[in-house]
């Protein structure tokens, strides 16, 4: 059963019995009405028990009458909403069909959706056309009659306009233009824009504000470690929510950006060590390194298609031949789709719905550690979390070093397997990366200056994410190399050859801006250590005068 999308621009107001429709045709760029019809509509709304969708500014309902009923999704868009609508069915009165929860899984994740509201509407539907006779906006006077169905909820009635765009107008210059205009004409009728940003939250009334609510981020005192702390897990998190669908979508680089917020999030998790307390939030960690390496074999896959593309794309047609050199791509990007397709099934999985449980209930309570009697009472002790994440960036630059030394070391002794010091520099972004997750976490919980840091260990993580792009698809020609031979003993294999060497020297080329990098981040470092320093002093040389002070009194 196929699910249909939509791009919706519309507008609301909210107008009296009495007030009566002027002219439509003195809206701009409209030039007839083509049809009025009316239509007896009703919709039941669906959402959990703490109102989720609500919340997030989406809707979901199943609809009848008039020429769209079915199930539908609304979902919150760049200058409108995202439409998604599916056909009804005799069976389907009361189960959301699984193509709508799809998009919004990891808000609803498993709980149940129950109706919350029901919404009636009497719709008087005009088809208002440009001069081409081309359908540019629907107006609708809708009569509605809606009822909470929350507790505390009570039956209401209102009257109110809407103008859609047609889908050729949505997104348009033009379109804007015509909700200007009909705005500003509405507003001349005695219209007013509506106060209440859908049917639903208008029929939900007072009840909304009464309805149990989804736990929230804990709120700290603003100025402490532990809010900075907690504000970076709520940032990756939010990315993790944001990023889901468009997964499921198959949005361009959102695999990628989704497996940065889960490796972040993991990262701070293990940055963080020392300041929360239990064992909880490690098995969180672990389930966040799951999530990321399902990403991860997807994210490899997306990369080397896109590089194979380009790099078949210089070969001249007399060595390489078209049609080779689009099956090896067509080939990659297969592998791509397969992968893709177990990201999306591990998305449903129980295990990633109780991953996103776990990290809704760290947020909500966060482990932290306690300040024992002492620390409490010293204030020089209050920033023990502060000095406990410092020490973790300590820790992450100094291996990062010893992985440079070792690695660079060894980089140009042959007699080392290449395998072996290729895996050197992939250690070394790995250390780039647990470095830069502590800056960033560093500067959210201490106010220190840790930009210059983060960027220098982003510019090395691009440098050496290059690299190892590189060494990623040398693998995978040398896995389709084989493939081929295997299926076909007379395979031609010129080809992955040849661009195994192109991948040879694109690594050996990338690496070797790679001192430059390093050298930026022990300047970023240094210049960080000093600020610390200095930090530290001026700590000191306050609660010295405290203390001072403090004797005089005595």
């Amino acid at each position: 059963m196929s699910t249909r999308e939509f791009f919706e621009v519309e507008a609301k107001f909210s107008v009296t019995d009495d007030t009566e429709i002027p002219d439509l045709t003195g809206i701009s760029g409209v030039t007839g009405v083509a049809d009025t019809a009316v239509h007896e509509l009703s919709a039941v709304y669906y959402d959990t028990g703490d109102l989720r969708l609500t919340r997030s500014k989406i809707t979901l309902r199943r609809r009848t009458g008039g020429t769209d009923a079915g199930w539908h999704a609304k979902l919150p868009g760049d200058g409108g909403r995202r439409e998604l609508h599916h056909e009804l069915t005799d069976e389907d009165a009361h189960t959301v069909p699984e193509a709508l929860i799809d998009p919004v899984r990891a808000i609803v994740r498993d709980l149940p959706l129950i109706p919350i509201a029901r919404v009636d509407n009497e719709r008087h539907e005009s088809t208002l056309t440009d001069s081409g006779g081309t359908g540019c906006a629907e107006f609708c006077d809708d009569h509605v009659t809606a009822w909470s169905l929350l507790p505390g909820g009570d039956r209401t009635t209102w009257r109110e306009w809407e103008i859609e765009l047609s889908d050729a107008y949505a997104g348009t210059d033009a379109g804007a233009d015509l909700i200007e205009s009909a705005t500003e004409l509405f507003r001349t009728a005695g219209a007013a824009p509506s106060a209440s940003p859908s049917k639903l939250v208008a029929a939900l009334g007072d009840s909304l504000d009464t309805a149990p609510t989804p736990p929230r981020v804990a709120e700290l005192a603003p100025d402490s470690a532990e809010a900075g702390v907690l504000a970076a897990l709520a940032h990756n998190y939010r990315r993790l929510l944001d990023y889901d669908p468009r997964v499921r979508r198959d949005e361009w680089d959102s695999v990628h950006q989704m497996r940065v917020a889960t490796r972040e999030l993991r990262s701070h998790l293990e940055t963080f060590d020392g300041v929360m307390d239990g064992d909880s939030y490690r098995g969180t960690a672990r389930g966040l390194r799951e999530l990321a390496a399902v990403l991860g074999t997807a994210r490899d896959a997306e990369v080397v298609a896109e590089r194979f593309r380009e790099l078949t794309a210089h070969e001249e047609t007399e060595v390489v031949s078209p049609e080779s050199a689009a099956a090896l791509v067509d080939s990659v990007r297969a592998d791509y789709r397969d992968a893709h397709a177990r990201v999306v099934d591990y998305l449903d999985s129980p295990d990633y719905l109780r991953l996103l449980a776990e990290l809704e209930e760290l947020l909500a309570d966060p482990p932290f550690r306690e300040k024992t009697a002492g620390e409490a009472e010293n204030d020089s002790s209050a920033d023990t979390a502060a000095e406990v994440l410092l020490e973790h960036l300590g820790h992450a630059y100094k291996k990062l070093l010893t992985r440079h030394d070792h690695a660079m070391s060894v980089w140009e002794d042959d007699s080392v397997p290449l395998r072996e010091r290729e895996e050197n520099i992939h250690r070394i972004r790995k250390a780039a990366k647990k470095l830069r997750y502590s800056a960033e976490a560093v500067g959210a919980a201490t106010g220190l200056k840790t930009k210059h840091l983060y960027k220098a260990c982003s510019r090395m993580q691009s440098v050496l994410g290059d690299f190892q792009d590189a060494v990623t698809s040398r693998d995978i020609l040398l896995a389709k190399a084989e493939q081929a031979r295997a299926a076909d003993g007379g395979a031609d294999t010129f080809l992955h050859g040849l661009l195994y060497q192109r991948e040879l020297s694109n690594g050996e080329k990338v690496l070797a801006g790679y001192r430059k990098t390093m050298d930026a981040v022990v300047d970023a470092y240094s210049e960080l250590d000093n600020q610390r320093r200095k930090a530290r002093r001026k700590a000191e040389r306050t609660s010295g005068k405290k203390e001072k002070k403090g004797k005089k009194k005595h």
